[in-house]
C-alpha cells in the first residue's frame, strides 16, 4: 500500500501560483525549452501567479554568455514576459545560481543543524568493492555506508587528508505525490540511495541548488519535462529536509509534460534537428503567434477540433491539468500551416511590416525602407498574405517587384508551353492599347482574356503560365493582374518582350 502525499504540498491557487523557467545557458534555444517556459507563462498568466526566470549556470565549462543572450533574444521575439529574474530583478536576488553560492552554504549549515545531511568520505572505487563484497549489483550504488559513521571514524578519514561530501539521508519510506498531469506516482522506499548534495571541497551540485532555489523562491508549481521526472523522487525526499530545517514551509506541486517527440519513430525530438531550432524556424519566416499556437498544442488542446487561436485566448482557456501525458509529434507541415493561419490574422500594415526583415536580408530593400519601396510593399503585400505560410517565402514572391531584371527559375524556364512566344506577342499587342492612364487590374485582365481566351482560344493556365514567368522568373507569384498594375505598363511590356526575345 503506498503512502499518501506529504501534507505540506502547496495548496496554493490564483496569484499565489508562482512558477519558473529555469534553463542553462548551453546552446541555441530549441522548441523543446520554449514548450516549457510557454506553458509556465501560460499558467502563470492563466492564474494571475507569478513567472521567475532565473538561470542555472553552474556548469562553467559548458555555459556561455553567448548562450544566456540568446535565451533573451528568443523570449523577447517571442514576447514572453516575466515578472522576477534577470534582467528585471525581484526580492530573491540574485537569480544566476553562479552568484548564489553564500546562499547554498547557509543552507547547508542548516540541513547539517537539523542533522537531515552526514558527511560521507567513501570512493566510488571503495563503493564499487564493497556491493561486490557483498554480492550487490554495482548498479545500485551507494549503499549508505557513511551514515552511521561514528566520530573516530570521521576523525580517521580527514587524519587522512580526506574531504567529505555531504548525502542527504534519505526517508526509509515511501514517497508519494501527485502529478499535476500523471495523477498518483510513489517511489517506493529503497528505490534509491542517499545522494550527494554537496561534493568534497563545497561545490554544490544540481540536485542540491535546483530544489534550494525554488523554495527560497517560493515556488509553488514545478512545472517541466517528463524525461526530469525520475528526478522528482530525490526533490520530494530534499524538500521535507528543507521544510523541517525551516527553510520553506510548503512543498510545490510538480507537472511533468510529455516528450516532443520528432517527425519519424518514437524518439525524443533531438535538439540537433534543424527541427528544434527556435532560430532557424524563425529564419524560415514563423511569427511568434503562429509558432507559440503550434507549440502549445504539443500536449494540450484549447478544445475539440480547433487548433487556432490567439495568445489571449490561450492564457484565458490554459491550464495544466488538462495536458495530456501522452507523448506529442512535432509536425512541420501543420506548425506551418497554423503559422499561415496567424499570417493571415494580422493587421496588412502589421504584415508588411514584419516582411521588412525578410525582404532587407535577400538584399531587396533597406532597412528602413525607401519611400517608393514601402509604397510597393505595401501595395503588394495584401496580394501575398492570403497564400503565404512563412515570412521566408516574401523573397521569392515579392523579389521582382524589387529588382530591375528577371531571374528566371529553371524550373519556370521548363515550364513554359510551346506556344509560349505567340501568348507573349499576343498580350504585348493587347497591353499595347490600353491607355497608361488606365493600366488597372480590371483594364489589364479585360484585355488579355479578350486577346488569349477569346481571341486564342487558350485556356487560363495556358494562357498566363507564360505572362507570370515573364514578369516574376517564377511558376508561383501574386496575382497576376494586380501585379501588373504594381510594375506599370511600361515595365510590364519591357519584362514581356524579354523574355519574347529569349524563347525566340
Amino acid at each position: 500500500m503506498s503512502s499518501s502525499p506529504d501534507p505540506r504540498t502547496t495548496t496554493a491557487t490564483g496569484a499565489d501560483v508562482r512558477v519558473r523557467f529555469c534553463p542553462s545557458p548551453t546552446g541555441l534555444p530549441h522548441v523543446g525549452l520554449i514548450r516549457t517556459v510557454l506553458f509556465n507563462w501560460a499558467y502563470a498568466r492563466h492564474n494571475g501567479g507569478t513567472l521567475v526566470f532565473r538561470i542555472e549556470d553552474t556548469d562553467a565549462a559548458r555555459d556561455s554568455e553567448e548562450s544566456y543572450q540568446q535565451l533573451l533574444d528568443a523570449l523577447r521575439w517571442l514576447e514572453i514576459d516575466w515578472d522576477e529574474g534577470v534582467e528585471v530583478g525581484g526580492p530573491h536576488a540574485p537569480y544566476r545560481q553562479s552568484q548564489r553560492h553564500d546562499v547554498y552554504s547557509e543552507v547547508l549549515d542548516r540541513l547539517i543543524a537539523s542533522g537531515a545531511v552526514y558527511e560521507s568520505y567513501s570512493t566510488a572505487e571503495e563503493i564499487d568493492a564493497r556491493n561486490e563484497a557483498n554480492g550487490r549489483a554495482k548498479q545500485l550504488g551507494y549503499d549508505n555506508f557513511d551514515r552511521d559513521l561514528t566520530d573516530e571514524q570521521r576523525a580517521a578519514f580527514r587524519a587522512e587528508g580526506r574531504e567529505p561530501a555531504w548525502r542527504l539521508r534519505v526517508p526509509d519510506e515511501d514517497l508519494t505525490y501527485v502529478d499535476l498531469i500523471r495523477g498518483e506516482v510513489t517511489f517506493p522506499a529503497g528505490s534509491f540511495p542517499d545522494f550527494v548534495l554537496v561534493r568534497a571541497g563545497g561545490v554544490p551540485l544540481y540536485p542540491f541548488v535546483n530544489p534550494v532555489d525554488d523554495a527560497l523562491m517560493g515556488i509553488t508549481h514545478v512545472i517541466r519535462g517528463e524525461d526530469l521526472m525520475p528526478s522528482t523522487a530525490r526533490q520530494l525526499a530534499l524538500y521535507g529536509a528543507l521544510v523541517d530545517a525551516g527553510v520553506t514551509t510548503f512543498i510545490p506541486r510538480f507537472a511533468h509534460m510529455p516528450l516532443v517527440l520528432g517527425e519519424v519513430g518514437n524518439k525524443k525530438l533531438s535538439k540537433r534537428d534543424p527541427k528544434a531550432d527556435l532560430f532557424l524556424q524563425r529564419e524560415k519566416g514563423f511569427i511568434h503567434e503562429g509558432l507559440l499556437n503550434y507549440l502549445s498544442l504539443l500536449g494540450w488542446s484549447i478544445g475539440p477540433d480547433r487548433d487556432v487561436f490567439s495568445l489571449d485566448e490561450l492564457v484565458a482557456a490554459f491550464d495544466i491539468v488538462d495536458v495530456n501525458p501522452n507523448p506529442a509529434r512535432f509536425d512541420q507541415k501543420k506548425a506551418e500551416s497554423i503559422n499561415g493561419d496567424h499570417i493571415r490574422m494580422l493587421a496588412p500594415d502589421d504584415f508588411a511590416a514584419r516582411l521588412v526583415p525578410y525582404l532587407a536580408a535577400a538584399g531587396l530593400v533597406s532597412e528602413p525602407p525607401t519611400d517608393q519601396q514601402r509604397a510597393t510593399l505595401d501595395a503588394a503585400a495584401p496580394l501575398v498574405q492570403e497564400r503565404m505560410q512563412l515570412l521566408g517565402d516574401a523573397p521569392g514572391l515579392l523579389g521582382f517587384l524589387f529588382r530591375d531584371e528577371v531571374v528566371y527559375d529553371e524550373d519556370a524556364l521548363s515550364s513554359l508551353p510551346d506556344n509560349a512566344g505567340e501568348v507573349l506577342v499576343a498580350s504585348v499587342g493587347a497591353l499595347e492599347l490600353v491607355p497608361e492612364s488606365e493600366f488597372t487590374t480590371s483594364s489589364v485582365q479585360d484585355a488579355l482574356s479578350a486577346a488569349l481566351i477569346d481571341g486564342l482560344g487558350l485556356k487560363p493556365r495556358v494562357a498566363y503560365g507564360p505572362l507570370r514567368v515573364a514578369l516574376s522568373g517564377r511558376r508561383v507569384s501574386p496575382p497576376l493582374f494586380e501585379s501588373m498594375e504594381l510594375l506599370g505598363k511600361p515595365e510590364t511590356l519591357r519584362r514581356l518582350g524579354a523574355l519574347v526575345e529569349r524563347v525566340g
